[in-house]
């Protein structure tokens, strides 16, 4: 029997596998309330998927020293942590079964997030899922965050699979863009906004079951 060509899909975390909005949202507010600096909502949701660095600069204006930056990135990451332990997290409609089809079909995965890694183990820890990923690439990983596509790019080359082999999935624009950077098909699961990507759904539970090998067949058109 002809064995398949190998192939990954690289999974985006917050908002994909997990909805932890919620909770960022309050650790964020939390934690500039505790500065003085209020931001609206819409503002939060505007910097989802983005690492800190790049979000508190916009946030802080002229006091956005290097050092202010870092107390508050670790603080609010600290705080989220808290949270996520505290009261748990499930995952999104779709995402167990499909990480664990993916994984009986002998798709390689990885987690390719913004996140912190500390706080991907967390949230892992906390979803429980009972198939492990064979590698994740956090924001100490890479020195850009999306939408350039390092932290694609560098999940592929830890599992040693060709980008044009792997699909991403993925819940925000910057996200969506840098797996087009970095020469991937992409899976935009979109509850609000509209996704540039290759394929749309509202859910992963709304994949069609051929929807991976679909996207690959045609990236070899």
């Amino acid at each position: 029997m002809q064995e398949s060509p190998p192939r990954a899909v690289l999974w985006d975390l917050d908002g994909t596998l997990v909805d932890s909005a919620e909770l960022h949202w309050v650790s964020w507010r939390e934690t500039l309330e505790a500065e003085g600096v209020s931001i609206t909502y819409q503002q939060f949701l505007d910097s989802f998927g983005q690492k800190n660095v790049r979000i508190l600069p916009g946030w802080l204006g002229a006091a956005a020293t290097p050092e202010r930056i870092q107390r508050i990135d670790l603080a609010k990451e600290d705080a989220y942590r808290r949270l996520a332990l505290q009261h748990g997290l499930t995952p999104l409609s779709g995402a167990a079964m499909w990480v664990r089809r993916l994984h009986d079909g002998g798709w390689k995965q990885a987690i390719a997030s913004s996140a912190p890694r500390r706080n991907i183990e967390v949230m892992l820890d906390a979803m429980a899922f009972d198939i492990p990923f064979d590698a994740i690439i956090g924001a100490e990983d890479v020195s850009s965050g999306k939408p350039d596509p390092q932290v694609f790019l560098a999940a592929a080359a830890r599992l040693g699979i060709p980008p044009d082999r792997c699909v991403v999935v993925e819940d925000a624009a910057v996200g969506v863009e840098a797996a087009r950077r970095a020469g991937m098909r992409c899976i935009g699961v979109a509850r609000t906004e509209a996704l540039p990507a290759d394929l749309v759904v509202n859910a992963l539970a709304d994949l069609p079951d051929d929807a991976f090998e679909r996207l690959l067949r045609r990236g070899e058109g």
